[in-house]
């Protein structure tokens, strides 16, 4: 399992009974997660330094107790690039703290690359991808369907002071085939894909049925030097030897690198935080 590196301002505090306890920045705060299936020797909303708490609704959904005085944004940093958070809906705070696995190698690759690099992030909700990218030197487009999203994502953009990233609100199957018709291509893809979804007509995702189909489609806007394509998936269970597998099958076998990603928590254990495939050209 690789591990997110270098955070300063982020850190795993514990975990247990279905929750996280997170210190973001100046804030502590308590999350569900899917993957704590362990117990906790102590009650993890005892904490005295807990901010927040989101607790989870019998009926579906949940709602954020707040125990303590916070902001309603803030920012935080990872080596010198800075990230909005906010405390949102259904439990998130618009970061993946996780997801510095991928980020790294996106820089390496990006800056050893030795000539412009274009790259198109899919399924991009807050830009955190597009900024490391952006700020590595490439020039990013930036496509997600919520405009909300997209919104935090210029934001972020804006922290950073980076002017060279491209922001789209589309659906990104549609977008991809629209980029295929006018013959713009990339020389790096990075996708995170929902688990679920529906499209502005009402066409079903559901990515153990679609997720193939999708990256035989991007491969269309590949370009004739390509660097890499990256696969993250957070909350579907694929195996990294699914992601492996799908790289393979349209990019050729060789040089992936698939692996499950994790935090490493104060308790000394790492929490799974699903899967990344890497295929570098």
């Amino acid at each position: 399992m690789k591990t997110a590196k270098d955070w300063k301002d982020y850190v795993v505090l514990g975990t247990g009974d279905g929750e996280k306890l997170e210190r973001w920045g100046g804030y502590v705060l308590l999350r569900p997660d899917p993957q704590v299936i362990w117990h906790t020797k102590k009650p993890l909303a005892s904490c005295k330094e807990l901010n927040a708490h989101y607790l989870r609704e019998s009926t579906g959904g949940g709602r954020w107790q707040y125990l303590k005085p916070m902001k309603e944004e803030w920012v935080i940093s990872w080596k010198d690039i800075k990230f909005s958070i906010k405390p949102m809906g259904f439990k998130h705070t618009g970061l993946f703290p996780e997801q510095a696995v991928n980020w790294q190698d996106m820089t390496d690759l990006i800056k050893k690359a030795g000539r412009p690099i274009r790259v198109l992030n899919l399924f991009a909700y807050t830009g955190a991808a597009s900024v490391v990218a952006a700020k590595a030197g490439a020039s990013v487009t930036h496509v997600d369907a919520s405009k909300g999203m997209v919104e935090r994502a210029k934001e972020n953009a804006r922290l950073n002071n980076i002017s060279n990233i491209r922001f789209i609100v589309d659906d990104c199957q549609k977008f991809i085939e629209r980029e295929i018709r006018r013959g713009n291509t990339y020389d790096a893809i990075i996708m995170d894909p929902p688990s679920y979804g529906r499209g502005t007509n009402g066409e079903m995702w559901k990515i153990e049925n679609s997720l193939h189909d999708f990256v035989e489609l991007t491969k269309k806007v590949l370009s004739d030097k390509p660097l890499f394509v990256l696969i993250s998936s957070y909350t579907t269970g694929l195996q990294p030897g699914v992601l492996t597998n799908i790289l393979s099958l349209v990019f050729g076998k060789g040089n992936i690198d698939s692996d499950e990603i994790g935090l490493e928590t104060e308790e000394g254990i790492v929490l799974p935080c699903g899967a990344r495939g890497l295929k570098i050209f």
